[in-house]
This record gives C-alpha cells, sequence and structure tokens, in this order.
C-alpha cells in the first residue's frame, strides 16, 4: 500500500463561548437538554490543538452574544484558490452569523468575497474533492445555490439529494478522505442510505473506491470527520469506521464533540477550510 501524505491545511474556528441549544433547527436540538458550557469549550479546544499537532494553522473569528452555534463555522463560507462564497442561511436563529464571516475574510485581506443571493449553507453542504465540489440539497441549501457556487468559485458542481432529516447536511453524510491529485482520484467515506436513489447511483459511478459507511457510524457523526490526506479527525465514537480507515492506511485520530452533538455538530461542523 502506498503510503498516505498528509497535506497542510489552514482552518477557521470559532470558540463556543456563547454555545447552548436554545431551540431547535435540527433533529439533533432538544431545548430541554442541558448543556454543558464548559466541557463545550474544552471539547473545542482540543480539537482546534488536535489540528495544530497535526501541522495544520487554525485561525478563529471571535463569538458573538446571541448567536450561539457561531462555533458551527463550517456552515459560514466556502474558500476555494482564495475567492470566498459566503452563506446565507435557512434559519432566522443562524443569519446573523454571516455577516460577521463576511468582516473576518474582508479584514484579512480577502479581497473576493461573494455573498450569496440564495440560501448557502456553505461547507455544510459543500464538498471539495480536488477537481469537482460535492453540493448537497434537500434540506438547507437551495439546488439553485449549486450553480451560483459554480459561477462564483469556477469550479464543476455536482448536486446530490439529501432524504433522511438527521443527516440533514451533506457534511453529517460524506466527507473527502483525499483530493484528486494528477495520479489518482479523490477517495470519500459517506453513508448511502442519507441520499436519494439517484444520487446514490451518481456516487457509486463516481467514487468506485469509497469508504462505506453504516448506520451506527452515521449516528455518531463519523460523516462529520476532517482528513488531511493522511490523518483522519473522527468522533470518539466512530470506531468502526475508524477501524475501516486504518486499513485503507489512513490514521485515524478520535476526538470527543458529545457536548457539541447535542447541537447536531462534530469535527467539520467546526472547521472551515481556507484553501489558498
Amino acid at each position: 500500500m502506498t503510503p498516505r501524505v498528509p497535506l497542510v491545511r489552514r482552518y477557521l474556528m470559532c470558540p463556543p463561548r456563547h454555545f447552548a441549544v436554545e431551540y431547535a433547527i435540527n433533529p439533533w436540538m432538544d431545548p430541554s437538554k442541558p448543556v454543558d458550557a464548559g466541557r463545550a469549550m474544552a471539547q473545542w479546544a482540543e480539537l482546534r490543538d488536535t489540528y495544530r499537532r497535526l501541522g495544520h494553522t487554525v485561525e478563529e473569528i471571535a463569538p458573538q452574544p446571541g448567536l450561539p452555534d457561531m462555533v458551527f463555522a463550517a456552515n459560514s463560507g466556502t474558500v476555494i484558490d482564495g475567492r470566498v462564497l459566503g452563506a446565507r442561511f435557512r434559519a432566522a436563529e443562524r443569519a446573523a452569523e454571516a455577516e460577521h464571516f463576511r468582516r473576518w475574510f474582508v479584514e484579512h485581506g480577502y479581497r473576493d468575497v461573494t455573498m450569496p443571493s440564495r440560501i448557502n449553507e456553505a461547507e455544510g453542504d459543500f464538498a471539495w474533492t480536488g477537481r469537482l465540489l460535492l453540493a448537497g440539497t434537500g434540506f438547507r441549501t437551495d439546488p439553485a445555490a449549486h450553480a451560483e457556487a459554480q459561477e462564483v468559485l469556477g469550479v464543476p458542481v455536482l448536486s446530490l439529494r439529501l432524504v433522511e432529516p438527521r443527516y440533514y447536511h451533506l457534511d453529517t453524510a460524506l466527507f473527502v478522505l483525499s483530493e484528486a491529485t494528477e495520479s489518482a482520484p479523490a477517495q470519500i467515506a459517506y453513508y448511502p442510505e442519507a441520499f436519494s436513489a439517484g444520487s446514490r447511483r451518481v456516487l457509486a459511478r463516481l467514487f468506485a473506491d469509497a469508504v462505506p459507511a453504516d448506520a451506527a457510524d452515521a449516528e455518531c457523526f463519523g460523516l462529520n470527520g476532517v482528513s488531511d490526506g493522511r490523518n483522519v479527525v473522527l468522533p470518539l465514537e466512530a470506531t468502526a469506521l475508524a477501524s475501516r480507515l486504518a486499513d485503507r492506511g489512513y490514521e485515524p485520530v478520535l476526538v470527543d464533540i458529545s457536548e457539541l452533538r447535542k447541537a447536531g455538530g462534530g469535527p467539520k461542523c467546526c472547521t472551515l477550510e481556507i484553501r489558498k
């Protein structure tokens, strides 16, 4: 087996200083269940520090009062080749997050920043494979946002339909393990049952070597992983998926995100990748 080579990544994250479950905008959220904000902060800090130990750069955006889900930075922008496509949230409770992230990019020197006209929950529903942007729809992102992403980012976009309400974003049901190179195609892991029949057929055609996931993998947010091409950061409970990835030459890195999962989030939800 050819050794897998990690690629240095650049991430943007937001500390969960105001994290809480005060409303329910996905099936995982239950405002009646208590949330330990201190524990959520500790879990987030361990995730951030894990990335840094793996050699990646992590930048931080300041959290804002009244925006408890701002910790889920992946939903707030898609960056490819330095071009930034911002977010437009479906839920009113999260709408104000988009402007804070837009401002961060502008203040940090990004000049090519476009805010979408359609509902677009960014890397929650967009996954870059190195050659193709996989784009989810069905619950959050408007299918018309896929064409807008193609126009703004200048990359080909493939639409995929999600059909299982618990996996309302693409990043809860699929993630990229290794991006395409000149000599090798991209590899993904995904949970087929989260997708429509047609989307499953498309994924099977394009990614014959994909790592399959089962219901147990999906329920613990195992598909909300983050990979640098070798090291794969996964929730602590995703042991079966971790074993299958290890068999393919990846290095699983397990982290505890149990408190953040109460709001329907995992490692990827907390992690916006900046691709220059």
